[in-house]
């Protein structure tokens, strides 16, 4: 006996365990010494090299005491240190007095031995406790993992003895005869063992030892106990209740293994194509980053599936011990009271935990989908986005807008889709492990649990469940097919709302507000149709998570003789199995919809077509990169890779080709490029920039533009980033302010400035509007881009027609102080002009390119001009048109000017305070009901709790009428069908919520004021229509119905528990009320946070659109690092509001999980205890406390998660409210004659860009007869194009407008708008055919839009083309991306001549970038074409266009007006060159 004690004597296992421990110290201490790295180093023959002890030894012997105390952490870390300590040695103590205590004869010796080698290694823990924070961090680390596997092997020791013995009947504690001294032994040893190690806070570890972070976030320094019940975010929680909004500065700090920086250098080589060495599914690259998280997630989910069988456990051994009191049992029955405690504390914080882990992984993913969604669209080749099919393609002249994927895609759509939707569905990925860790476990637990309580009948129940298990997989399948369908018809509409909102302006001028939105919602209609059928996909799934569980069950209990312990407990599986298998569907759904997500970023990544430069081939010479020449040798350019000249199609048909013969050498200086519009001068530009496709045509096939000395670029349309514009033009350089003032001067900015409220500082964006009164002109915009391009300390400078849009004055400015200026010397210029006579002088170097796409170099001008008599005529022309200002413009800026505001032109978003408000709600509730809101909510209510009230009456029947199956099926099929019903209607109701919401969000923005779009960045815009739409399409909705049915679960549970235990109602109030309070104060919290993370997000789409939108401009500058700097910037600061938010969710569950956990338990000690009833009235309570419990939890997370998605609800609302222009009125239809003629009479008209603003026309009168042609002239920012707005009402007007005799006030808008056509200063096309973009309402024959054309220019134009020529079934692309700006201008002209009216408004800048040539056709189909009572008010820039006119505005003919010395027409044509040709031509008018 005595020596079978000595072998069972467990308390020898510390002993072997701290031996372990100090082996394994001398063995590292062996290792790390000198003598080990010698070892080391003979042994794998590598260099010795300084321990890390020992370098740390040198670097603590100079801290000071609190140097040390903060190596260690802290305070407070020093301090549970030292209570280890203490405990350590106080064990000790103990152990030794216990060794000398008398015990039982028969073991004494043992006794003594134990207890002596228990000091032994109470002992060995208090050095290595010593060790904890004296020594170096290295050792100090090592030292505390052995200590906690010492003391906690110990305390498991112990409570094997000593503890697990008193839940026991037949069991007592084996170390009794210690007497007083066991139960402080166990409590200390508790203390050193488990709450220290759990309590103790974590010492902070940068994840770059070189750059910690300043204030680490407290998730990263808190304890294993503070981290599993988060209450690490009480201050944040207890913050956010007390203020009414939590601001962004107050959120905790991105902890630094989030950064987007980190996450990029760390992952990035296991996801970018272009990175990576292994072609794979971009899936495996995600597997490969979050394999840690995998596992973790795996260990978690299993422990929460094992523990969710804890309770039915527990009901059936209670119950079994209620139906046989006097049954002997080896477990008291109050430890299966206590289970029904810590079983589902522990299942929900092992979940808590999981989630966690999850939602930290689904941030870092999407910050990395993000980054690398944009770094790849840097690299995009950009191309036109027609569809093969189109005909006629023109040639491509490479504005800085996004290209296509695919041929009929509009890339900005495709990303802000990639970004949002998809992205979105991929972070959801995470429930994959569901599908394969949590299921499997749960089914595997449910069979061997019912196999256990059931018998063999088990094993036919599963086989019921296999036999119907194809149906999840068909409903799988056909859920990934109408996803598939949703996300496309959803990229659809996307693309359509994104081209619409990036033209709105001109849409609005044309009055074709309601034909867009009705091309809108028919897109709309088909993406509704597909989520009408996923709403059907999911009320199949709902059928067969009702059908599965209830067919096994039935199959389980047939000819069973079932007790209340068997039927509780297996009711409370089958709860557990219906759960899963509903969750399985949840998770499918989800699942499918990030895998096909994740299939479409795959596609975008390996697909897309990529530049040359990032293309397994490269076309230019190896020593391209070596030379300074600037330049081509036999080549050809397309726009992509699979445009190859291909001679069986007609000459209309082919793509445009543009084609280099021999050598093509750019000098140092100043050199031109010449030739008509449509030629592809543009593309000679970007082939240059590395922006087309290569096609060699010889071995010896080359070009090169050597960088590195640096590339400015200015672009023909102008591109900004969304900032000041000083920072628009320092572009991130460092600022020079002499070289800035410089800039501002020859860029003739300096007037402007002081027009523009804040100066330098004011704001531009995506619509390039500089000041919150006025919107800048096409000029001003092209300065800007301007300057940045001279700013730059580049070597060589591109400009892309950068006089197009200038003005008389400004334009001879430009070439006389900037291209001829200082800030150009001795640097390369290559520059795209029209305006040859005006730079002809400064030329060194002539390239011409013909509409064959052919070009030639010329050694001068002259040597041009001798051999090109087109070019010759052409410049003659322009000699006897160019404007050639005398004097330098002076400005008088000595008056005092009033204080001018900041400057901001991007108003910070709306941000809602408080919890959501209830006309938001309001409105939500109203689009289901369609306006009858008691109806639909009162049918909907009564079905739900009858389906509620069913549902318990099921379980109930089941414990009290067993026998009866039929009846039983009978309830749960009448339940089945009433819930599908009730689903049905309320998906209906849905389903026109989303319609009847999104239609009106749409008319608001179209019908809204110009100022408005003016303020509000295009990405705000299109977040609405993207994210927040997709949110009130399917999540919103389903959760509040979630949210519905878990209230009135939750009322109808605590009924049927007060039944059977009146004395539990008010603790079953106070337990609600305790966790909706917690609720409260967690969505106190939540929403501003949530708040936060939906403005965060704009930013981030903003920055992106930027830069796609600029792709060519980015690329030249060589600036993809800065900008991808700033994305990473913006991600981050998504990233932090994105990792509070989900935090904030583990915080509220885990408290109403122990809430929860608290009830369940009271109630069934009180029921075990306290009551006398039945076993199945108890069995029936107890799995209602169950299901009462989890639906407290269930109804919190569901009633903050409608809260949170009502967030966009909320954004929505917002923009349906904004401020809207006069809506049409039956009065405000003229007669149907109107308009008989053009006659305009305008009486005191002043007029102001904002309500507030300051006028921009002053008390104007005029009076124009119909027919007259009437010019508009003056210099930049005077208000020529202020005018055109205000007689379409497009701006704040006061005064009087005669149109026809009626008053334009009392007209309807878009009567009005349609009644007078304007040419948009920037011509802006969409997505189609040209047919399409001449004649959008369909009204048209193709004779008269051919002939719209001619008179507009195009056939002048194309007289002289070979191939690519222009037809009306010629595709358009998003912006006309794939036409030259020119041809574009071309089209846009067009509408005056194909739209019979009385009235044009055709400012000047919308032909000042076409050809001279074309621009003479133009003029004269102006002067030809139009009917005779049509009135013309022409902007001008060219004198050529109005001297002809009836009248010019300073206002009357213009020979009167010239005959006034004082007036500014009689200055602009003294300080012309060909003054006596515009005297002339005054006089014959």
């Amino acid at each position: 006996m005595a020596r079978s004690a000595w072998i069972n004597n467990t308390l020898i296992l510390p002993f072997y365990a701290a031996l372990a421990s100090l082996l394994n110290l001398v063995l590292i201490v062996f290792w790390e010494s000198r003598l080990g790295r010698q070892y080391r180093e003979s042994l794998l023959k590598s260099p010795p090299s300084e321990s890390e002890n020992e370098s740390l030894n040198r670097a603590s012997e100079s801290l000071t005491l609190n140097d040390h105390i903060r190596q260690l952490g802290g305070r407070r870390i020093l301090a549970f240190n030292v209570a280890r300590l203490i405990g350590c040695l106080v064990l000790v103590g103990i152990s030794a007095a216990a060794a000398v205590m008398d015990g039982p004869e028969e073991v004494l010796d043992i006794h003594k031995f134990s207890q002596l080698t228990l000091c032994g290694v109470f002992f060995y823990s208090a050095c290595l406790a010593i060790l904890s924070f004296i020594s170096p961090l290295k050792w100090r680390r090592l030292a505390v993992k052995h200590l906690n596997v010492v003391l906690f092997t110990t305390f498991a020791v112990y409570f094997y003895r000593d503890i697990f013995p008193m839940v026991t009947n037949p069991l007592v504690p084996l170390d009794l005869w210690e007497g007083q001294l066991l139960w402080p032994k166990i409590g200390i040893l508790f203390g050193v063992a488990v709450l220290i190690p759990i309590s103790i806070p974590r010492q902070y570890r940068p994840v770059d030892p070189e750059k910690p972070m300043a204030v680490a976030n407290a998730e990263q320094t808190a304890s294993i106990f503070s981290t599993a019940l988060y209450f690490f975010l009480d201050p944040i929680i207890s913050l956010a209740y007390r203020i009414p909004h939590l601001s962004f500065d107050q959120l905790p700090p991105l902890c630094d293994y989030d950064e987007a920086r980190h996450l990029k250098a760390k992952h990035f080589s296991h996801l970018d194509p272009f990175l990576s060495t292994q072609k794979r599914h971009v899936a495996f690259g995600f597997l490969w980053i979050f394999r840690w998280e995998f596992l973790t997630m795996t260990i978690l989910l299993t422990i929460e599936g094992l523990c969710n069988f804890v309770s039915p456990l527990a009901i059936n051994r209670v119950l079994s011990y209620l139906e046989d009191p006097h049954n002997e049992t080896f477990m008291k029955p109050w430890f299966w009271v206590l289970l029904l405690f810590i079983g589902p504390l522990t299942s929900s914080i092992a979940f808590q935990w999981d989630m966690f882990v999850a939602t930290r992984m689904m941030t870092q993913s999407s910050a990395l989908v993000t980054q690398l969604v944009f770094e790849h669209a840097l690299r995009i080749r950009v191309k036109a986005e027609t569809t093969p099919s189109g005909k006629g393609e023109a040639a491509s002249e490479t504005p800085d807008t996004p290209s296509a994927e695919k041929a009929s895609a509009n890339m900005a759509g495709k990303i802000n889709t990639l970004v949002t939707v998809d992205l979105a569905n991929i972070a959801e990925l995470r429930n994959v492990l569901f599908l394969f860790v949590l299921v499997p476990v749960q089914i595997i637990g449910s069979v061997v649990f019912l196999y256990r309580v059931l018998g063999w009948s088990a094993f036919l129940g599963m086989g019921a469940m296999l036999a119907l298990s194809p149906l999840p997989g068909y409903l799988a399948n056909m859920q990934s097919t109408i996803q598939r369908k949703a996300l496309d018809s959803t990229e659809a509409r996307v693309q359509a709302v994104s081209e619409t909102m990036s033209v709105l302006r001109m849409i609005k001028m044309f009055g074709w507000e309601k034909q867009v939105q009705d091309r809108i919602e028919v897109k709309r209609q088909e993406e509704l149709n597909w989520i009408w059928w996923r709403k059907i996909a999911y009320t199949a799934s709902m059928i067969a998570n009702s059908l599965l569980p209830t067919v096994t069950m039935l199959t389980l209990i047939m000819k069973e003789d079932l007790s209340p312990a068997k039927v509780f407990s297996s009711m409370a599986v089958f709860d557990v199995l219906r759960a899963q298998i509903w969750f399985t569907m949840y998770s499918v759904s989800l699942t499918v919809k990030g895998k096909v997500s994740l299939d479409r970023l795959n596609n975008f990544l390996r697909n897309t077509e990529l530049l040359d430069a990032f293309s397994a081939e490269e076309n230019t010479d190896t020593d391209a990169s070596t030379s300074d020449l600037i330049g081509f040798r036999d080549a050809m350019f397309t726009w992509c890779n699979d445009d190859q000249p291909d001679g069986s199609l007609t000459p209309s048909s082919r793509k445009f080709v543009l084609k280099i013969e021999g050598e093509l050498f750019f000098k140092q200086g100043f050199n031109l490029i010449v030739g008509p519009t449509g030629s592809g001068k543009t593309s000679l530009l970007m082939a240059l920039l590395g922006e087309m496709h290569m096609i060699p045509s010889s071995p010896a096939s080359w070009y090169n533009l050597p960088r590195a000395q640096g590339v400015s670029f200015a672009s023909q349309e102008s591109w900004v980033l969304n900032d000041t514009i000083k920072n628009n033009i320092l572009f991130n350089a460092p600022l020079d302010e002499q070289r800035y003032k410089k800039v501002l001067h020859q860029c003739c900015l300096e007037r402007d400035l002081e027009l523009f409220d804040g100066g330098d500082e004011c704001e531009v964006g995506e619509r390039v509007v500089v000041h919150t009164d006025s919107i800048a002109s096409g000029g001003q915009k092209a300065r800007v881009t301007l300057a940045r391009a001279v700013y730059a300390d580049t070597r060589v400078l591109i400009l892309d027609d950068i006089l197009a849009a200038l003005d008389v004055h400004t334009a001879k400015w430009i070439v006389e102080k900037c291209l001829a200026g200082d800030l150009l010397q001795g640097r390369t210029v290559i520059l795209v002009t029209h305006n040859i006579a005006l730079t002809s002088k400064l030329a060194d170097f002539v390239v011409s390119v013909g509409l064959d796409g052919r070009v030639h170099g010329r050694d001068s001008i002259s040597d041009a001009l001798a051999k090109d008599e087109v070019l010759t005529k052409e410049i003659n022309d322009e000699a006897g048109v160019i404007e050639t200002a005398i004097e330098e413009l002076k400005f008088d800026t000595s008056a005092d000017e009033p204080k001018k505001p900041d400057g901001k032109l991007i108003v910070a978003e709306e941000i809602e305070i408080g919890h959501v408000s209830w006309d938001a709600l309001s409105m939500f509730f109203s689009a289901h009901a369609s306006g009858n809101i008691l109806l639909f909510y009162t049918g909907l209510i009564a079905t739900m709790i009858f389906t509620s009230s069913l549902d318990r009456f099921e379980t109930w029947y089941m414990a009290y009428w067993a026998g009866y199956l039929g009846g039983f099926s009978l309830l749960v099929t009448i339940n089945i069908v009433i819930n599908c019903a009730s689903y049905a209607f309320f998906a209906l109701g849905s389903f026109n919520a989303s319609k009847v919401l999104h239609k009106q969000l749409l008319a608001s923005i179209v019908g809204t004021t110009f100022r408005w779009l003016d303020v509000t960045p295009v990405s705000r815009i299109i977040a609405r229509f993207t994210a927040d739409v997709d949110a009130i399409d399917d999540s919103l909705s389903e959760c509040f119905l979630d949210f519905l049915g878990c209230a009135l679960s939750l009322w109808i549970r605590l009924f049927a528990i007060v039944i059977f235990a009146p004395v539990f109602f008010i603790p079953g109030v106070l337990v609600g009320i305790a966790g909706i309070a917690c609720g409260r104060i967690y969505m106190a919290s939540q929403m501003s946070v949530k708040r936060e993370q939906s403005n965060a997000k704009s930013p981030v789409l903003a920055h992106i659109g930027a830069a796609i939108g600029g792709l060519s401009s980015v690329r030249a500058y060589g600036a993809q690092n800065t900008l991808i700097q700033i994305s990473i910037d913006r991600i981050n600061r998504l990233t932090r509001a994105s990792r509070t938010f989900a935090n904030l969710n583990r915080w509220v569950t885990v408290r109403i999980g122990l809430l929860s956990a608290i009830f369940t338990t009271s109630l069934a000690y009180y029921l075990v205890y306290l009551q006398n009833q039945r076993a199945s009235n108890i069995g029936f309570t107890l799995t209602t406390a169950l299901g009462f419990t989890s639906t407290i939890m269930t109804f919190v997370h569901m009633w903050n998660r409608f809260e949170v998605q009502s967030n966009s609800l909320e954004r929505v609302k917002q923009y349906i409210e904004i401020e809207q222009e006069p809506k049409a009125r039956s009065d405000g239809v003229p007669p149907a004659y109107w308009p008989a003629s053009g006659n305009i009479t305008v009486e005191n008209l002043s007029a102001r860009y904002s309500p507030d603003g300051p006028e921009v026309l002053h008390n104007i009168s005029f009076s124009i007869k119909s027919g007259e042609r009437v010019g508009i002239v003056g210099r930049t920012g005077s208000g020529k194009s202020s005018l055109t707005l205000a007689l379409l009402r497009c701006i704040y007007t006061e005064g009087t407008v005669y149109y026809d005799g009626i008053p334009t006030s009392s007209i309807n808008l878009d009567v009005l708008r349609r009644n007078v056509t304007i040419i948009p200063q920037v011509p802006e096309l969409v997505a189609g055919s040209l047919r399409s973009n001449l004649d959008t309402l369909g009204e048209m024959d193709d004779a008269f839009l051919i002939d719209a054309l001619r008179s507009a220019g195009l056939s002048a134009l194309q007289d002289d083309m070979e191939e690519g020529k222009l037809t009306l079934d010629s595709e358009i692309s998003a912006g006309g991306s794939n036409l030259s700006v020119g041809q574009r201008q071309i089209i846009a002209l067009g509408e005056p001549f194909q739209i019979i009216i009385t009235v044009q408004l055709i400012p000047c800048e919308a032909r000042a970038i076409v050809h001279y040539k074309t621009d003479a056709v133009i003029q004269a189909s102006l002067r030809t074409e139009l009917p005779r009572d049509t009135t013309c008010l022409i902007v001008a820039h060219r004198l050529q266009s109005v001297l002809d006119a009836d009248k010019i505005v300073e206002f009357d003919s213009p020979k009167v007006l010239l005959k006034n010395e004082h007036g500014m027409l009689r200055a602009l044509v003294d300080e012309s060159g060909d003054k006596e040709l515009l005297y002339q031509m005054a006089q014959a008018s």
